[in-house]
């Protein structure tokens, strides 16, 4: 089979305004980026059109640390949708530079299931990265000078800062680093360090936006500091948020591309889901829904992750309600939180799988209790054999659930069809989601119902960073946003060897970031980091362009 970005090369698009014609997109609201990616105005947004198409949101079980395909499964089931007649639309996250170069490879779906120019995508895009990227960093840059000022000077306390710079690609060295210094030319030296772009907060006030007004109101809200008198301070009160939302001017609009079968796709924000709410912008799921009758979309990594951050975070900040939820499933998965060695995934072991569905089962119960039905989509890798997938479909039908294989890696949105059906069958649209907690309560008390609710764990314990963190959420009167647990996407514990199903374990919140401009604060159990680092062997070195621009090794 042809690799990735063979298939993609050899992709038959059409001009991006073709696919806009077809959504009956007005040219004054389209800006192209050459032949086939364009900008989308915010006035293709129609709330009575919403109403009327059918939100799907595909998700999946506790991941392998290769991940299971769901943007795979995602394009294939918008191909499907439209190849049964229906007018299916993609709303989709970006990719990080990082992951491209580093482990995961990109994020623009695979085989013959793929979203196009694959590369384009997959790189610098529309530099909607690039813009938050400088508009985080236009922030610091302020944040140091107003220390340093002797006119305008807030009197921010150097060692109360916590925000940090940002830079679109895995390196742990910048982690933790010290700033300011070279003496006086230099500023004041003090602690500092970098988070991924995809983890800033201005990538989550971005997702989380309405339209450029809420945009600036939200980026103005984004705590920084505090005072020697121990007061807050807020990016508005640098007076930085009007010029940071200049820099977001035109990555504030969603971007429309296609996929291998010319179905239209928009593709806008990308923010982690083990450090942030995963899921693409509010603006583009909207777009999306004012133009299809169906809407793809997806939240990252598993369900007790992406998952629980849309519904709970963006679904109630929103107003919208899915109709349906599809968890990816794979029989590898299955295996390895059957206790499979990841080296023997690939060997037929149908007891591991009826071993692992433990997993499996406890996202379908987490999804069932927001009153959502549930699909399960098998995407289906070359070893998998007919034994393993049939109790697969045995076990979920067991629970009065249907699942169907998803070749789409293979054959495209053919392989998604029976999928396609079934998602259509089951689509139920909702008065009301019923969220994990009010937003009302306590942050102690919300933190805990997600950690009992979703995670199943008996007991949370906050340390005393996470206590004092807390007082300071409640004296800046912060207390009624929502939480954005960061924890590790290979578990339901805070501890990624710990597979399958547990119960009886304690959670650990290790302490509570703020992003009150997004709208949530961040407990964090375990040990996140917000600046991955490169593996031994990183993607980017088996890459290579030759002579006439042609890139091989990326995927």
């Amino acid at each position: 089979m042809l690799t990735d970005i063979e298939i993609a090369r050899q992709a038959k698009m059409l001009k991006i305004n073709s696919i806009a014609d077809n959504l009956n997109i007005k040219e004054e609201n389209l800006e192209q980026y050459g032949h086939y990616k364009a900008k989308i105005s915010l006035n293709e947004i129609n709330e009575e059109q919403i109403k009327k198409s059918n939100l799907i949101l595909v998700t999946a079980l506790s991941p392998t640390p290769a991940g299971e395909g769901k943007t795979t499964v995602s394009i294939g089931l918008l191909d499907g949708l439209n190849k049964i007649g229906k007018k299916a639309i993609g709303a989709l996250r970006e990719p990080s530079l990082g992951p491209v170069f580093g482990i995961k490879g990109g994020a623009a779906g695979g085989g013959y299931s793929q979203v196009v120019p694959m590369e384009d995508i997959n790189l610098h895009f529309t530099g909607d990265f690039s813009a938050i990227e400088k508009a985080n960093n236009l922030l610091a840059a302020m944040i140091d000078n107003n220390i340093q000022a002797k006119s305008g000077n807030l009197g921010i306390d150097p060692r109360t800062v916590i925000w940090k710079r940002a830079m679109d690609m895995n390196d742990r060295a910048l982690r933790s680093i010290i700033a300011g210094m070279g003496g006086k030319n230099g500023g004041m030296m003090r602690e500092d360090g970098f988070n991924i772009t995809a983890a800033s907060e201005v990538m989550a006030v971005l997702c989380m936006s309405s339209d450029l007004e809420d945009l600036k109101e939200r980026l103005g809200n984004i705590y920084v500091a505090n005072t020697y008198d121990g007061n807050p301070v807020y990016a508005k009160d640098l007076k930085a948020n009007e010029a940071m939302a200049i820099l977001m001017r035109d990555a504030i609009k969603p971007n429309l591309v296609q996929t291998l079968e010319n179905n239209p796709v928009f593709i806008h924000g990308g923010p982690f889901a083990n450090i942030a709410q995963g899921t693409n912008s509010i603006m583009a799921t909207k777009m999306a829904m004012s133009k299809g009758d169906y809407v793809v979309t997806e939240a990252g990594f598993g369900a007790d992750l992406g998952a629980e951050k849309f519904l709970d975070i963006k679904m109630r900040a929103s107003g919208l309600k899915p109709s349906l939820v599809v968890i990816v499933a794979t029989l590898r998965a299955l295996k390895y939180h059957g206790g499979v060695a990841l080296a023997d995934l690939g060997n037929e072991n149908v007891s591991a799988v009826e071993s692992g569905f433990v997993n499996l089962k406890r996202h379908i119960e987490n999804i069932n209790s927001f009153g959502l039905n549930v699909v399960i989509a098998i995407n289906k890798f070359p070893k998998d054999t007919n034994n393993e997938i049939n109790k697969l479909k045995e076990l979920c039908s067991k629970l009065g659930v249907k699942a169907e294989v998803s070749s789409a890696f293979v054959n495209g949105g053919e392989g998604a069809v029976e999928l396609a059906k079934a998602v259509v069958e089951n689509c139920k649209p909702i008065d009301k989601l019923n969220f994990t907690y009010d937003l009302d309560l306590p942050v102690k008390e919300k933190i805990t119902m997600i950690c009992k609710k979703i995670y199943r764990a008996n007991s949370v314990t906050f340390s005393a960073k996470a206590e004092k963190d807390i007082d300071k959420i409640n004296k800046l009167g912060l207390s009624k946003l929502a939480i954005c647990i960061a924890k590790t996407q290979y578990s339901f514990t805070d501890n990624p060897k710990i597979l399958a199903a547990p119960e009886n374990f304690e959670i650990t919140i290790r302490e509570i970031e703020i992003a009150a401009g997004a709208g949530f604060i961040i407990p964090i159990a375990g040990d996140m980091l917000r600046m991955p680092g490169l593996p031994a062997t990183p993607a980017a070195v088996g890459m290579s362009i030759n002579a006439q621009g042609e890139i091989t090794g990326l995927s």
